[in-house]
């Protein structure tokens, strides 16, 4: 499973909203490029209105309204409650995690095949984001910004039970930050992506 700002056990929730795991109308309302993005922006970003959006992606307003009507359809995103009108309306994810289940998961093959593109798009784009960090971090990004990023990859032999009981380590961490600073502002803050890739390589990989 494959998931979105999750805690790493919902029956040690300590106050969270449970997870919610998609089903596969709200995955088909998801799969298509555009509305991933849209979907990823707000996640990212906080609140968004189609005019802003649209900026970002170089869309047009109508197409984002679109996209974001059709979001909000399968309570993906909602409308911020007393901010906007009714000609500039902002738009935010409901708290709590997101998850998603493997493509294998999916009962139907268009289920399965919305999932995939919904996968590929997501870290098509976060990848993009990594690698715009890593090519040109060095002469963009000011020094405590670049002192402070971490981007590592490690090789270990590891069994299936060592390793849940890492990707539970790393998960409570990341859940510990999540819940501490989701909601922090102030002039020296920005949005932050923490990614966490723990799988095992195929066998035919190993030497």
């Amino acid at each position: 499973m494959t998931s979105e700002d999750a805690p790493t056990d919902p029956a040690q929730d300590q106050g969270r909203p449970p997870v919610r795991v998609l089903d596969t109308g709200a995955v088909k309302a998801l799969a298509h490029p555009i509305r991933v993005a849209i979907y990823d922006i707000i996640s990212q970003y906080g609140p968004q209105t189609a005019s802003s959006l649209a900026e970002r992606l170089g869309e047009s307003t109508g197409a984002t309204s679109y996209h974001l009507r059709a979001l909000a359809k399968h309570d993906l995103i909602r409308e911020v409650a007393g901010r906007g009108t009714a000609r500039e309306r902002w738009w935010e994810r409901p708290a709590g995690a997101v998850s998603f289940a493997a493509p294998g998961g999916m009962p139907t093959i268009a289920g399965r095949a919305a999932m995939q593109l919904v996968m590929s798009s997501l870290y098509d784009r976060r990848h993009q984001q990594l690698m715009q960090f890593v090519t040109s971090g060095n002469d963009t990004e000011p020094e405590q910004w670049q002192d402070a990023a971490l981007i590592s990859t490690a090789n270990v032999r590891l069994t299936a039970a060592q390793l849940a009981d890492v990707s539970a380590r790393i998960a409570a961490v990341i859940d510990e930050t999540v819940d501490r600073y989701r909601d922090q502002s102030g002039e020296d803050v920005r949005p932050v992506t923490i990614r966490a890739d723990l799988f095992p390589l195929a066998e035919g990989d190993q030497s």
